[in-house]
């Protein structure tokens, strides 16, 4: 065996050291024989006998020489091999198909396997895979895997073989191909924990505020008042220390809170039912106290953590009180939001508002108001009133519009061809973009997500922006903006504008078809007064009406025409009742202008059917498809239209779906439904 291994590299140049030193002999001998021919003839005499003893050294020690380097290079292997044998990690080798050759002990301990055991290593780990292995470019790769209860970073390595005959100093291997792969387990457990312990304690501060401490107060006799005071910190002081968190009171209805990220998890999972627990509290008060809750973490410092959690508790407050949110750098959490923001009967947040958006226009050349795109009603009549205060206090205003739906026409043609208005009053989005200045200012109506807005270029052009709205806001807000009125309590944005219109000044004078359109707005948002109707809405009502508002006219502004009525009523008709109380539909009205306001008025429709507790009609329109969802008061739809990507009111609100079907969006919303009722989001 030993004749077929063959020396190379640095070993074999040693073991025929003394034959090349004998041929430069031999070179210096035949020189010397032109020099001094009596040191030549020793010399020769001399590499006579030198290359006599070398031969008989060279051939009669070669084979013990090679017996002994294969028994050193056998030796090493197997001390090797010993030692990957015992290594308290987990290895094996892997041929080029990813089915094992070898194990070590500690691989075998783990596995369960025999030693014998030669099939893929998928077999054991499914999340393996032979695509894991790394190619000839990479030479590694790592995975990480969890398998018996525990976390493992697995290591790849690329063993060629034509490299290791390569390296070899003892054999010289020429037709050698192909390629072996090391596995080495890195059991990571441990690492994770800590690591998950550490975040577990990480700091979490959160604000709780009372949303209707004032009016729920009022409704209780005086001496009563305290008590219900204490018995709402009791409540909110138990809660947080039974999750070993530190609340302290920062203003008669304020509460700050610090708690560790486990504390926050585990009041999640509980969907913080403080939100509920808290509404028992009933000593005779007519009024249910509520809770808005914000909560932040995840941020570089401490003070981000407090910005997120201001950041929550403001949409919390802005999405209409009696709901928790949970702010990260990654995403925003809801929960709650299942109770109607109750009315407040003061105004004097509208007047001092009314105030701002005064000295804000004042102080700009031009005024640009636009509302979401696909406008209705409501936000060309809240427009329309927030022209008219741009026009008493002397200022160049214009209406934002694109597309003029067929519910526009009859509201639009108030205005459009009036001598009493300019020519230019209504912009598109591409005039607007060319006109607009450093120094205008942009009034943003019925809406407070940019990505709808009828020309969302206008926010970053406009030095001062105002946002007047009355939906519900999400996680995508208008930011930096100079005023905010977002009020979710109210019936619509008309009734909004209607009470700053009272509070601008003495001047202002509305026109017929102003006091219209605004109130076109009320009406149809409202539902003709019935839906989230309040004391304020019948007086912004009445305001218009005393300014000139006909309830004739404006009737007149929303007959249909037959195929809006047949397609309305052919939606209606086809409507699926799934899981008894959910109305789904499908608006078709190829015949109708626009069938998305069709499909809302069909979802206002199935609402009248008896244990209909939410309906949903979806439309397919311009590549997309349209949900118009609408409840009473037992369902919160904007939760579920927020799981779709839309949002809106507890009531009434709706979502654009893009690259999908009306069959697969129904298939969406259905599984979407489904999952909140499993995860109690909806009962």
């Amino acid at each position: 065996m030993n004749n077929h291994v063959k020396l190379k590299g640095r070993l074999a140049s040693y073991f025929n050291a003394p034959l090349r030193l004998g041929f430069f002999l031999i070179l210096v001998n035949v020189i010397l024989y032109f020099i001094s021919l009596p040191s030549a003839l020793i010399l020769s005499a001399f590499i006579v006998v030198y290359f006599v003893i070398v031969l008989v050294l060279y051939l009669n020690n070669r084979s013990v020489f090679m017996n002994e380097l294969v028994s050193f290079a056998t030796e090493y292997g197997q001390i090797q091999r010993q030692f990957l044998k015992e290594l308290p990690l987990p290895y094996a080798i892997l041929d080029d198909t990813a089915h094992f050759i070898w194990m070590n002990e500690e691989f075998l301990q783990l596995t369960g396997k025999e030693k014998d055991y030669s099939k893929s290593i998928t077999s054991i780990f499914p999340s393996l895979t032979r695509d894991h292995l790394p190619d000839e470019e990479k030479g590694e790769t790592e995975v990480e895997m969890e398998y018996a209860g525990s976390y493992f970073n697995v290591q790849f390595t690329r063993i060629p073989l034509d490299e290791m005959a390569t390296n070899s100093d003892i054999i010289d291997a020429e037709d050698y191909n192909g390629c072996l792969y090391a596995v080495t387990l890195f059991n990571e457990t441990a690492t994770r924990i800590a690591l998950q312990e550490v975040d577990d304690q990480s700091l979490v501060t959160a604000f709780i505020y009372m949303d209707d401490y004032d009016e729920a107060l009022e409704s209780v006799e005086d001496v009563r008042r305290s008590l219900l005071t204490a018995l709402i910190d009791r409540k909110i002081n138990k809660y947080i220390a039974g999750v070993d968190g530190i609340c302290t009171k920062i203003e008669k209805d304020k509460y700050f809170v610090i708690m560790r990220k486990k504390s926050l998890a585990s009041l999640q999972e509980s969907r913080f039912d403080l939100l509920s627990d808290v509404k028992t509290v009933n000593i005779g008060n007519e009024m249910a106290i509520t809770l808005s809750i914000g909560a932040g973490y995840g941020g570089l410092t401490f003070a981000q953590n407090y910005e997120f959690a201001r950041n929550a508790i403001d949409l919390a407050l802005g999405r209409g009180g009696d709901q928790a949110v949970v702010r990260t750098p990654q995403n925003t959490l809801y929960y709650g939001g299942k109770t109607q923001q109750v009315e407040k009967n003061t105004r004097v947040k509208a007047r001092v508002k009314a105030q701002a958006l005064k000295e804000i226009l004042m102080a700009r050349d031009k005024v640009f108001i636009m509302g979401h795109r696909l406008g209705d009603v409501d936000s060309l009549g809240s427009a329309i009133g927030v022209y008219r205060i741009a026009a008493t206090l002397g200022k160049e205003a214009h209406i934002v519009i694109n597309e003029i739906t067929n519910s526009l026409k009859p509201v639009l043609e108030l205005f459009k061809g009036n001598p009493e208005y300019p020519e230019d009053l209504f912009y598109n989005s591409q005039q607007a973009i060319d006109n607009a200045s450093g120094n205008g200012a942009l009034v943003v109506v019925d809406v407070n997500k940019p990505s709808i807005t009828e020309c969302p270029e206008l926010l970053r052009l406009c030095k001062s922006i105002v946002v007047l709205d009355h939906h519900r806001a999400g996680s995508e807000v208008i930011e930096n903006a100079t005023l905010s009125y977002v009020e979710a309590y109210a019936s619509s944005a008309c009734e909004m504008v209607s009470e700053i219109l009272q509070y601008i000044g003495e001047t202002i004078h509305i026109r017929p078809e102003e006091a219209d359109a605004i109130y076109a707005g009320i009406v149809v948002d409202t539902n003709n007064f019935i839906a989230r109707t309040g004391v304020r809405t019948f007086e912004a009502a009445a305001f218009l009406r005393r300014n000139g508002a006909d309830v004739a006219r404006v009737r007149k502004l929303f007959r249909e025409d037959a195929n809006e009525y047949k397609a309305r009523a052919d939606a209606v008709s086809q409507a699926e009742i799934y899981r008894g109380t959910y109305a789904i539909s499908v608006c078709t009205g190829h015949d109708v202008p626009n069938p998305t306001v069709i499909g809302a008025r069909a979802a206002n429709e199935l609402l009248n059917i008896k244990g209909v507790r939410a309906s949903f009609i979806l439309t397919d329109y311009q590549n997309q498809v349209f949900i118009s969802a609408r409840s009473i008061d037992e369902v919160n739809v904007q939760v579920i239209m927020e799981h779709l990507g839309g949002g809106g009111h507890m009531n009434m609100a709706g979502c654009q779906m893009s690259d999908v079907t009306v069959p697969e969006a129904i298939g969406v919303l259905k599984r979407t439904i489904d999952q909140m009722i499993e995860e109690g989001e909806l009962s």
